[in-house]
């Protein structure tokens, strides 16, 4: 049904042509080969295949194909992923039908489309040279590290994450520090951000 609402609308623009839909990722990473269009607009939260994973595929598959992401999230570290794994639009949810409309016509344009309150925050970390945490580092931690890995990108407390593992708070303090250690996290944000990279939290 949203899928269908997605559809009507866009197809009512006498520029737009709707050539394809989908339901999970495989069948939209087949019809983007198949059919190479112009704009993909996808969720990033979608099944057999994760938003961030199809948008890279993009750039091999089908080049001049640019992706439009719909997400729940105004979070800095969502839209960061989002644009590095080469989105070139990002649109809320929550907004109006006209700003999807708007984001497509920028980035056929040329243009990158950011909502307007996320502009600034997105721009400022863009300028910020922090060196990108090597991804193949995920694997030097144990298991109760990931898992508190994925406990504190969820928002849990050293206390909360102790409770829900029964281990003391002291202990569960120094594993965060060394799974920030050895993935050379300096913020929340960071580990916020390298926690989407690796699909430990829905985008």
């Amino acid at each position: 049904m949203v899928r269908q609402g997605f559809r009507l609308l866009l197809a009512a623009q006498k520029d737009f042509q709707v050539v394809g839909e989908a339901g999970d990722g495989l069948e939209a990473a087949r019809l983007v080969e198949e059919l190479q269009p112009n704009i993909l607009v996808l969720d990033l939260m979608i099944p057999r295949l994760h938003g961030l994973d199809l948008l890279r595929r993009l750039r091999k598959d089908s080049p001049k194909t640019k992706g439009i992401v719909l997400s729940m999230h105004d979070d800095e570290p969502y839209v960061m992923e989002a644009l590095r794994s080469g989105a070139q639009g990002y649109v809320l949810k929550g907004g109006s039908a006209a700003e999807l409309v708007t984001a497509i016509r920028t980035v056929i344009a040329g243009r990158r489309h950011l909502p307007t309150d996320l502009t600034g925050k997105v721009l400022a970390t863009e300028m910020e040279n922090h060196d990108t945490p090597s991804l193949d580092a995920f694997d030097t931690l144990t298991k109760r590290e990931r898992l508190i890995l994925q406990l504190a990108a969820e928002g849990h407390t050293n206390p909360a994450v102790a409770a829900k593992l029964f281990i003391s708070p002291r202990t569960a303090e120094k594993h965060r520090a060394n799974l920030k250690r050895k993935l050379s996290l300096r913020s929340q944000t960071d580990l916020v951000r390298f926690a989407i990279r690796r699909g430990l939290l829905a985008a």
